[in-house]
């Protein structure tokens, strides 16, 4: 690595939370050196889901080889690293435990600072790679496959969960339907893509709005409404338009979390939104966000999609901040698959 590294906060970031195991070298918060992923979407595909199991195992035989060509494609080496940021929760038990077992060891033999990082706090930092200009305080929506979140940020390490689901999270809710439709996994991008086919207004499932003034989400019940219209239809021997029950689906969904949002805008008065997650590279939910806040002068920022989905480069700014902060973990950090965010 160019320079002196001691005028350098060099963090690498490890993500290994579900199923992709991803590492990133990140310098002074701004200089995004190397970003590798290596996802096990292919190995899951044919169980409909992701296996507990099967995504710790892939993990443990590609840590290694993914931190290594990060480390590479960054030329740098451990003794240029001033911390290694992980991912400690929340997600699978196994997958956490291999990359907070690899970030310690790589951590402790190198004699540098480790970082625990939550991984919903990622996703939503995700957005500082390219918008650093950034102001507090502001509003974020992370929506995911397990998470559902409404969040106000005051400041780095200072935050408030305003709202967050009851049930399924909104991203599950789109892998279930998509898996019921024989869309195959991931079924968010699949119900996406099929939506454009298909006529949003053609079937009028539920938007679950709660308590009038409340910011949760709830989309169990609008996942059931899928279900249960497609057996009375096969009870009555009738054939529905996949296409059609995907983007009214999708509509519902997206509704609901536009809706939310803009009730927490309202509440809370801040001038910008922050989207996040896997969910949020979704193509309607951006464009309708874009819209309904352009109307109200409201600032909208997002990653691109591939900062969106689970990444190391997400950990390695969360990191960063961290850094900055002198909060270290400690060496007895262990996984903790349901960690909230408080």
């Amino acid at each position: 690595m160019t320079g002196d590294p001691k005028d350098k906060v060099v963090i690498l970031g490890i993500e290994t939370s579900c199923d992709e195991t991803s590492a990133a070298v990140l310098v002074n918060g701004t200089d995004l050196l190397s970003h590798v992923i290596s996802s096990q979407i292919a190995t899951h595909q044919k169980y409909g889901g992701v296996v507990p199991e099967i995504a710790s195992r892939e993990h443990s035989l590609h840590l290694q080889p993914v931190v290594q060509q990060a480390l590479d494609e960054a030329k740098v080496g451990f003794t240029d690293l001033s911390a290694i940021a992980v991912t400690y929760g929340p997600g699978l038990v196994g997958s956490l435990l291999v990359g907070v077992s690899g970030a310690k060891a790589m951590a402790y033999a190198a004699g540098i600072p480790l970082i625990g990082i939550n991984h919903l706090e990622g996703h939503i930092y995700a957005n500082f790679l390219h918008h650093q200009d950034l102001e507090f305080p502001f509003l974020a929506l992370l929506v995911s496959g397990g998470h559902t979140h409404l969040i106000l940020f005051k400041a780095h390490g200072q935050y408030q969960v305003l709202g967050h689901t009851r049930d399924d999270a909104a991203g599950e809710a789109l892998d279930k339907v998509a898996r019921t439709l024989g869309l195959g996994y991931p079924g968010g991008p699949q119900i996406q893509k099929v939506a454009l086919e298909g006529d949003e207004q053609a079937f009028k499932f539920p938007r679950a709005m709660l308590e009038p003034t409340s910011l949760d989400f709830s989309f169990s019940g609008m996942k059931s409404a899928v279900l249960n219209t497609l057996n009375t239809a096969r009870m009555r021997g009738e054939t529905l338009s996949v296409p059609d029950l995907a983007a009214s689906f999708q509509q519902s969904v997206v509704d609901v979390l536009v809706r939310k949002t803009l009730m927490a805008i309202q509440q809370t008065g801040v001038k910008t939104l922050l989207l996040a997650g896997g969910v949020a590279a979704n193509r309607l939910l951006r464009e309708t966000l874009d819209y309904e806040l352009s109307q109200r002068s409201i600032r909208l920022v997002y990653p691109p999609p591939i900062f969106c989905t689970d990444n190391g480069a997400m950990i390695a700014i969360a990191g960063y901040y961290h850094y900055l902060a002198g909060d270290f973990a400690p060496w007895t950090l262990n996984a903790v698959p349901g960690l909230n965010l408080t």
